[in-house]
């Protein structure tokens, strides 16, 4: 014997499953309720309660710059320039995904501090 047999209470249902609305046997919204993922209704009581986004200056600043703006520059700021490259050298470098114009920047700077390096020792001699 169950506890809810014990206590006289129905048995509980089990929830739906991930599986249960994928093949239609739930609705969407019967999935949410029974996950307690349900978003309740915008009542006027709870209009009443709502704060002005000027209350929340921080959040008022992060959705501005949401919208495409940049915050203030962490590192010196780089300049655009318009390059032609070996499309040889263009395709190993797409090739390698994401940040693929940053890799090219680092190995140009390693190319320069190493050339500087040599041109400081040839300055001792």
């Amino acid at each position: 014997m169950n506890v809810n047999a014990k206590s006289g209470l129905k048995p509980s249902k089990p929830l739906p499953t991930m599986d249960d609305l994928m093949a239609d046997r739930v609705t969407l919204d019967e999935y949410e309720l029974a996950h307690g993922e349900d978003i309740p209704e915008f009542t006027m009581e709870v209009f009443a309660r709502a704060r002005p986004l000027s209350d929340f200056p921080e959040l008022a600043e992060a959705m501005r710059r949401a919208r495409g703006e940049r915050g203030p520059q962490v590192a010196p700021v780089k300049q655009r320039v318009g390059l032609r490259l070996d499309a040889e050298v263009v395709a190993h470098f797409r090739g390698t995904g994401p940040g693929w114009q940053a890799r090219i920047n680092d190995i140009l700077k390693q190319h320069l501090q190493k050339q500087q390096s040599n041109d400081a020792e040839g300055h001792k001699k």
